[in-house]
């Protein structure tokens, strides 16, 4: 399989977080994007790759995904064997998973994420200044809150379920079914089906509706 040269991106950073999860900086060239959206990624002497929602803003000249390294996976070891000079294959950004223009200025949100499911929520943070949310993260160790300091202080929460040294020992659905929702919140889930799952279900019992829950499964 040829790959097609204008889809091919240089890595310029490489910033390792843990052993198994890293962040790709790649030159962005022109690729336009709304927070949220997801694109398809892969190493350019490969024939596949993989979805990742975008990490960055669309305000920056550069474009970010942060990886987990899946060992069985058919594209993040590959990924994770590369490092800043090699060149990956980038597909045009897509999704849903956004921010309606309207909503950002007065709007009270939760993002609700697990694992990297948190990338597309970096993407909104960044991208809207004075956005009024919180973030809950539920990892399993502490040492997998990734880059939590690029959050304003008090809005970012860790729910560690394998530890007691994140924000609240226990899962994101923990900590939502103890601490309820406001019905009026905008509440954004990224992360495993099970999860969401779960933390719907929750959120649909403590009142709020339907249409303010929006939803992005990583797989």
């Amino acid at each position: 399989m040829q790959t097609r040269s204008f889809n091919l991106h240089t890595i310029i950073e490489k910033r390792v977080l843990t052993q198994a999860t890293f962040i790709l900086r790649m030159e962005r060239k022109g690729i336009e994007f709304v927070a949220g959206q997801h694109i398809q990624v892969g190493p350019s002497n490969g024939i596949h790759t993989r979805e990742y929602s975008i990490y960055s803003s669309p305000e920056d000249d550069y474009i970010e995904i942060l990886v987990r390294q899946v060992d069985d996976g058919l594209v993040s070891p590959a990924l994770n064997k590369l490092g800043v000079g090699d060149s990956v294959v980038i597909n045009d950004a897509v999704g849903y998973f956004t921010i309606a223009e309207e909503l950002i200025k007065d709007a009270k949100f939760l993002f609700i994420a697990s694992g990297t499911g948190i990338s597309p929520f970096h993407s909104f943070v960044k991208s809207y200044p004075g956005i009024d949310y919180k973030l809950l993260h539920g990892v399993r160790y502490a040492n997998e809150t990734y880059e939590r300091d690029e959050y304003e202080a008090g809005r970012y929460l860790a729910c560690t379920s394998q530890d007691k040294e994140g924000d609240f020992h226990g899962r994101v659905t923990d900590y939502l079914s103890k601490n309820p929702v406001s019905p009026d919140t905008l509440c954004y889930l990224c992360g495993n089906c099970d999860m969401i799952h779960d933390a719907f279900d929750i959120l649909e019992a403590q009142g709020l509706r339907p249409e303010n829950l929006f939803t992005e499964v990583y797989f």
